[in-house]
């Protein structure tokens, strides 16, 4: 049986059935071996040249009897070609009949005629390169030009300028044929065994795809596995405050969850004097009698502190960073519990953030190209429509036999324009995503900024962001959110102002958009589509979707993720 990504399933002894991938298979030879059409005609080409100018030569049937003895060692040669011992003994003894017949020739004959039947020497030497011997085609080169030199000094013909040049001249061509049949042999070789990043992508995204679907739907969300693990984590040892942290890119881990009571900002810069940096370099557990985080604590507290490395292979792909208010809490017991806890979780986390990034890249990938059809397709052909319009108005006298005509144009004209700037506006909406460097509240900041000014709102920002950061895919969603509420203010609800709040303590957010509009009634049925868009949105994330009116006009819509800190301000 063979699944989907190439496995193939057998039965054991043991009458259970094993998974085999397919570069663990055993290939069964077949009965009988199976030759190549090539190398028969090479040869038989070979030999009937050779023997068409050996009797041209020496006029001398006697001569055909050496060929007819490197005819009966090319059969074994043919067959055993891949054996191991029959397939270099049979180029061996083509390489020395062919060395014989070649002096015989050039005995009865001129001495230059020996090159006759020299050609055939190349073919057991590109054989042996075929075959990725190469020290055996050296050998048979070395072998032919022994055989050469002793049949030649036996039949006189060693002094002989031509028979020397003869011999030298099919030496050097065959060792050339076996050295570029042997570049190219690895070149292909080369080819084939590297990975094709479309090939390789298609198969990982095809296991992926089958291991989605047996896995239950909440165990590839990073968010929900974290928070998880730190259950685990606290059901095994003492934890007055925990969080799973994973890398964001750009020296600085983003925390996937946490617990406590009162919330932490943890240090989550990798060049820092902490223990999490310490356990993310070393990959070991970090113990420390101070806190880990930025927030100042209590003087006279006693602190105890762990961080344990999520280690999948040879990567980090997280930290599992724990506290007590006790010194001493974490004794080396206490430790390999921990890891006992932590260390099967890791591979669990890694697929989970896996997942999430082919599920970004895909995601950003889409709405680019989404925009680039719009930008080269519909945008395009309405700018065209508009200056038709234009040309139609510019031909139309003025007269007041066609003053209606030309009202009704400038109104379409008026509308074109409208549904040009609201494409914009889409395609700007579409090629908006979270700087790495500038963070959540910059891109909500510069979205709302432009399409305030498109709808002649008056814009204002309350921007609060900590120096930690969210997961990117968290990020995305957060910004799209906003991106809804905001063009639903600015599209439906006919506001003068707008009041934007962007609160960032990871893991916890709150975004908020509020405008002084008309609000959400049964007479928007318009809107309903992008709020259930959002709703779905905050799901993913794990977030809560709040929408309200606001007193005295207006409507609310908020994103809630996590809890607020209760140590104040950020």
């Amino acid at each position: 049986m063979a699944g989907e990504s190439g496995w193939q399933t057998v039965h054991t002894e043991s009458g259970s059935w094993r998974a085999i991938p397919p570069e663990a298979r055993v290939r069964v030879p077949p009965p009988w071996p199976r030759i190549s059409l090539t190398p028969v005609i090479s040869r038989g080409t070979l030999l009937v040249l050779a023997a068409v100018m050996s009797l041209w030569a020496t006029e001398d049937a006697r001569v055909l009897g050496w060929l007819g003895l490197l005819t009966l060692a090319a059969v074994p040669s043919l067959l055993g070609a891949a054996h191991p011992v029959i397939g270099p003994l049979a180029r061996l003894a083509e390489v020395v009949l062919c060395g014989l017949a070649a002096a015989a020739v050039a005995a009865e004959s001129e001495p230059a005629m020996a090159g006759a039947v020299l050609p055939y020497l190349s073919v057991p030497v590109v054989v042996a390169v075929l075959y990725g011997h190469r020290i055996e085609a050296f050998a048979l080169i070395a072998g032919a030009a022994g055989v050469l030199t002793g049949a030649g000094a036996t039949d006189g013909l060693v002094g002989d300028v031509g028979y020397l040049l003869a011999c030298a001249q099919w030496l050097i061509v065959s060792a050339l044929a076996g050295g570029i049949i042997g570049s190219m042999r690895r070149r292909l070789q080369n080819r084939r065994t590297a990975p094709q990043p479309y090939a390789e992508a298609a198969r990982l995204l095809t296991q992926l795809r089958s291991v989605a679907r047996q896995l239950p739907g909440a165990t590839l969300d990073p968010g929900g596995l974290a928070e998880h693990l730190i259950e685990e984590v606290r059901a095994a040892v003492p934890v007055t405050r925990a969080a799973v942290l994973s890398a964001s890119g750009g020296g600085r881990l983003v925390v996937l969850a946490q617990h406590g009571t009162d919330r932490v900002d943890w240090e989550t810069a990798l060049d820092a004097d902490s223990a999490i940096a310490d356990a993310w370099a070393s990959q070991q557990p970090q113990t420390s009698a101070r806190s880990q985080s930025r927030t100042s604590v209590p003087a006279g507290t006693e602190v105890s502190a762990l961080v344990v490395p999520l280690v999948a292979g040879v990567r980090t792909i997280g930290l599992v960073a724990m506290e007590t208010d006790s010194a001493g809490a974490y004794p080396q017991p206490v430790i390999r519990r921990v890891v006992d806890v932590v260390g099967p979780a890791a591979i669990r986390l890694e697929a989970a953030l896996l997942f999430d990034d082919v599920r970004t890249i895909a995601t950003t990938e889409e709405r680019q190209r989404l925009a680039r059809e719009i930008h080269d397709g519909v945008a395009q052909e309405l700018v065209m429509v508009g200056y038709g319009i234009d040309n139609t108005l510019a031909a139309l006298p003025d007269s007041p036999d066609s003053a209606p005509a030309i009202e009704e144009l400038r109104v379409l004209r008026a509308e074109v324009t409208r549904v040009i700037t609201e494409l914009r506006l889409s395609l700007f909406e579409l090629r908006s995503e979270v700087d790495r460097y500038g963070g959540l509240t910059a891109a909500v900041a510069d979205y709302a900024r432009t399409i305030a000014a498109t709808g002649g709102l008056r814009v204002h920002f309350t921007l609060n962001e900590s120096t930690a950061r969210l997961p990117a895919a968290v990020e995305a969603e957060l910004l799209r959110i906003a991106q809804e509420a905001i063009t639903n203010a600015r599209k439906h609800a006919g506001a003068e102002n707008l009041w934007v709040t962007c609160v960032v303590d990871p893991p916890y957010a709150n975004i908020e958009v509020s405008d002084d509009g008309s609000g959400i009634g049964d007479s928007r049925p318009d809107g309903r589509y992008g709020l259930a868009i959002m709703k779905e949105r905050a799901d993913r994330i794990r977030g809560r979707l709040e929408i309200k009116p606001r007193n005295p006009t207006g409507t609310t819509v908020a994103v809630v993720l996590g809890t607020a800190t209760r140590r104040g301000s950020v």
